[in-house]
Parts: structure tokens; sequence; C-alpha cells
């Protein structure tokens, strides 16, 4: 269910460059979920957990249905559901029946937020399918480009739900003051011109709900109740992109929180100078509740790692220690595993039973061998020697 696909690279190799490393990622056919955090709150994602749900073909084809991944954040926990619900004018209460049995059936396990609207923060989003009732197309493409847009969103099914339904109490979205995401013609920005001439509709939603929150009309009073604040920065569409039928669409959003999760679990460090010639060693030291395993490892990373896989080598944390103190220990490395070339590096401890990166140390500088400098050095004379144009060593083939 989760592996690197096209999608995903891109999106790693983009992000990476801007200090975003990736930490979860889940899919079921169509439906993808990436989960990307800095560096800065790396140690403070905790209790990363994922479920998924078809609905597709009575429950066996996950062409439809939801994957969501939870976590905790500096305590508090979020999770993150992507749906692709039933198409279709007609079948809105499909779409709800689907999204009522996704809110129901993915459980996760342990008793800290065991579903989904347990947890303090669910932002949920995906293309929801719902459509715009009663109004003919002609009305709907008249209300689009008069820039009316507010005609429509009395007759939008999920804003129509949203006040009749139980479960769907609670769930805010900001207004819909872009134009519908759907049905366009591939390659262009008009909408539906086939013999279905299908209307348009917001069918990609980004919604978000606040566990057991008083919707008061006092700003104030809702800021001191609430633990976790959600404030909605930008949702808009992107209309230049035409490689779907569909136009994608951005939610920004600040979370407002008190920490509650101050310390990281684990405390890493390089130790001395950092070269291929020598050996070296790291210090780390532990939370009294981190719960350690004989599996933990720690790695070390080139600054820019896109995910925990990205390492440049590993070892075991219990295999390479070779020091204790009274609230710290030391691990070595043998010389051979470090990167003779240097760099600008980061160590991590990966923590076995918490599936996630427990710890991770500032960046700090790796000198370059000297047997890596003679070396290049060397080429470097030959390189500018007497050499022909025609020689291969006047190419950049290296």
């Amino acid at each position: 269910m989760a592996f690197d696909d096209p999608w995903s690279n891109f999106l790693m190799d983009a992000l990476s460059l801007l200090g975003y490393v990736k930490i979860s990622s889940l899919r079921m056919q169509g439906l993808l979920l990436l989960i990307f955090v800095k560096y800065c709150h790396i140690p403070f994602i905790r209790d990363i957990k994922s479920s998924y749900t078809r609905s597709g073909l009575y429950g066996y084809w996950g062409n439809k249905g939801g994957v969501a991944i939870r976590l905790s954040l500096y305590g508090h926990m979020i999770c993150f559901l992507n749906c692709h619900l039933p198409a279709h004018m007609e079948n809105a209460n499909q779409r709800l029946d689907t999204f009522e049995k996704i809110l129901e059936m993915q459980q996760f396990p342990g008793t800290k937020s065991p579903s989904i609207l347990d947890h303090d923060v669910l932002f949920w989003f995906g293309d929801l399918n719902f459509r715009i009732e009663s109004h003919g197309i002609h009305f709907i493409r008249e209300a689009i480009d008069g820039k009316r847009l507010h005609l429509l969103w009395d007759k939008d099914q999920l804003n129509i739900a949203k006040k009749k339904e139980k479960f769907l109490e609670g769930f805010e979205e900001g207004s819909l003051n872009f134009k519908p995401t759907y049905k366009f013609d591939l390659n262009s920005d008009l909408y539906d011109t086939s013999g279905k001439k299908r209307k348009p509709a917001w069918t990609d939603r980004i919604l978000w709900r606040i566990k057991n929150v008083s919707h008061s009309s006092e700003k104030d009073t809702l800021a001191t109740e609430q633990p976790i604040k959600v404030i909605l920065e930008n949702y808009s569409s992107h209309m230049t992109y035409s490689i779907s039928d569909h136009k994608p669409l951005s939610g920004t959003f600040t979370l407002e929180y008190k920490k509650l999760d101050c310390k990281p679990m684990v405390t890493i460090q390089p130790e001395g100078v950092w070269s291929a010639d020598h050996d070296v060693i790291v210090r780390y030291s532990t939370a009294e509740e981190f719960p350690s395993s004989s599996w933990d490892w720690i790695g070390l990373y080139k600054v820019g790692f896109r995910n925990p896989n990205d390492y440049m080598m590993y070892l075991w944390v219990k295999d390479d220690e070779i020091g204790f103190g009274e609230d710290f220990t030391q691990v070595y490395i043998s010389a051979e595993e470090i990167p003779v070339q240097g760099g600008e590096f980061i160590l991590c401890y990966y923590s076995n039973k918490m599936q996630s990166i427990a710890g991770i140390s500032q960046p700090f500088q790796v000198q370059q061998s000297k047997t890596s400098q003679r070396l290049q050095t060397t080429h470097e004379n030959f390189s500018t020697g007497n050499n022909t144009p025609n020689d291969i060593s006047s190419h950049e083939y290296f």
C-alpha cells in the first residue's frame, strides 16, 4: 500500500530543497496521501499510523474509498483523510453513506484516538464528487462567467448535507470563492463540451474539524476554549493546470497550539571532528519514557535528504555501543562507513517501536578524506595538462 511513485518522487525532490522530509505515505490505486515535515518538527512527530477503506465494487476495489494517516504533533492528535467518493449527480446519498462508513470503519491501534473523529484535528479532502443541484447548466455557467458564485452555494450538495447530517457536524470549510474545479476538457480551460455536457461543480474540497469545540460566536471565548486552533490562510483552485478534467485545489492553514510534548525523545549529536580518515563517535541521550529497542538504528544523512530511507549509512544502536555516562550513550562508527567526499550531514535516531525518527541532530560538517583530496588533486593536474580537444579527458563525461 505504501511505496514511492512518480508523484512521490517529484514532490520529495522539490520539497527536500526547502527542508521538508517525507515521513509517511499511503496509496490505494489513484488515492495518494503524503506527509512532509520540516526538520525542526521531526522529533515531535510521533504515533504515526495509517488506515484505508475500499468502497468500490462493494468494498473489494480501491478506486473509491479513503486513505488516512494520523500522527501526534507536539502532543496533539492530527488526522489527514483523503477520499474519493462515488460520482454522478444522483448519488449524493451514496456519497454520504460511503463517507459515514469510512468514519466508522477506519480504526487505529492503541487507545489514543482510535477512530477518525477522536482526533483533535481532522483534515478531510479529496475528490468528494458533490454536485450543484436544481440549477441548469446555463444558469451555472452564467453565474461563473458573471463572477456570482454565491448564487450556487445553497444548492451545493455538501453544503446542504452539512446542515442536515449529524456526522458532518463540526466540519468547516472556507468560502467557495473560486470557480468550480470540475469538469473541464483536457488541456483547456473550457468546461465540458462533450456530448454529456456535465454541469460544473465543486467536486474537490478541503474541510477540517476540531474535536469537541463549542462553536461560539465570541471569538475571544472560542480562542481560550480551544486547545488547538486552525486558521485558514488561503483556499483556492489553480486554473492554469490542464492535464486532468479536474483543476487542482490547495488550502494553506496555520495551527496555533500549546506544545504538550516540548522535549524530543532522543537528543543526538556528533562528537569531535568527523572525517573518513578516522573512526568517529555519536553521542545520544533518551528521555525516561522513551521505548528503546534492540532494533533502533542511527542513520547518517546528507542535508536535504528526502525520507528516512535516504541514509548514507546506518548502524544498529545496540550493536555498536562503546560507552555509557550517567545520562548519555556513545556509539562507534568505523572510518570505512564515512563518506570520503565529506559535506554537510545530519544524524537521525530511528525508533523501531515508534516507527519514526525520535531524534535529529543539528547539521554538521564531515571533512573530506585526505586520500580523496589527493586523488582529486591528481585528477585535476591530469585534466589541466597538454590534452588535445579530442582527448576523452577534455570532455565532461564524469
